[in-house]
């Protein structure tokens, strides 16, 4: 009943918010958060349309939107861009595209990862003494869904909200970033930029292909005091079964004691470690 009350108030106050035209507005939900407009509505579509279980010609979801037929179209065709609603003819209408499946799935692989490698993780933290980190890039965002760190370990992470729109500069990231096909490059370099942290983060797409492609050829990124001064981070790629990239894990440590051979021994170590999670995700795999 609760749910039935409040996807009314919600519709009500789409209908509402409509007679003002198609201007990017917010509002104030019933948690006293504010809200984007279009965004709230593009979600009450998806709602609608989910809640349908089958598709619906535009002139009836907009109506169950609570929309007009125009603003209802401008907020669909940006969503069948996106692959979050499909076209299925004018006869039919517009359905729920793949693309929700697909996060669902995806949210639900990063969850039995995180749960599968968790005993690894701590065990490869205290097997070097040092804070180890579990990353995946969701969409176009560097996630740590792991960390774990030693209790007299002196290295201060960096912020994990900057580490978000920084894979260029992390060695999860870019031991992430260097499997992707060039358009997905693209697209998450266009999202997150090339920001500038230090004086040695790479700020030029060109500087940063050239070091994915080393990362390619020896199997494993560094962050060389790129995110953060003082700190640096090696990291490599976890593989499901197809091969593809789906995660990573980084070693920090201070710069001080990033000695050339001890580089060296710790990125074998890396690389070994995450030749090694990569088969118990395929081996845990059902």
């Amino acid at each position: 009943m609760s749910a039935t009350i409040d996807s009314k108030r919600h519709l009500k106050t789409a209908k509402r918010l409509d007679t003002a035209g198609d201007a990017v507005s917010s509002e104030f939900g019933s948690a006293g958060v504010k809200q984007i407009q279009s965004v709230s509505r593009a979600l009450t579509i998806l709602e609608v349309l989910a809640a349908e279980g089958d598709a619906l010609p535009l002139n009836e979801l907009a109506i169950r939107a609570g929309l007009n037929q125009s603003t209802c179209h401008h907020l669909i065709s940006t969503l069948v861009g996106r692959g979050y609603i499909v076209h299925l003819g004018r006869n039919r209408g517009y359905a729920l595209g793949r693309k929700l499946h697909e996060l669902a799935d995806l949210a639900g692989r990063q969850a039995d990862l995180a749960e599968v490698l968790k005993a690894d993780i701590e065990a490869l933290s205290e097997q070097f003494g040092r804070s180890v980190q579990l990353a995946v890039l969701s969409d176009t965002s560097l996630l740590t869904k792991l960390s774990c760190t030693q209790p007299d370990n002196q290295v201060e992470e960096p912020d994990e909200i900057i580490k978000m729109a920084a894979p260029h500069a992390t060695a999860t990231g870019k031991a992430i970033l260097a499997w992707l096909p060039d358009a997905e490059l693209a697209r998450v370099v266009a999202a997150n930029g090339l920001t500038g942290y230090t004086d040695k983060t790479i700020t030029s797409l060109s500087g940063l292909i050239e070091q994915l492609r080393l990362v390619r050829r020896n199997g494993f990124a560094v962050d060389d005091e790129e995110l953060k001064n003082g700190i640096v981070c090696i990291g490599s790629a976890l593989r499901e079964s197809s091969g593809a990239v789906v995660a990573s894990i980084s070693v920090t440590l201070p710069a001080s004691e990033a000695t050339p051979e001890y580089r060296k021994e710790l990125s074998r170590s890396v690389i070994r470690a995450a030749q090694e999670f990569s088969k118990r995700l395929r081996n845990t795999k059902p």
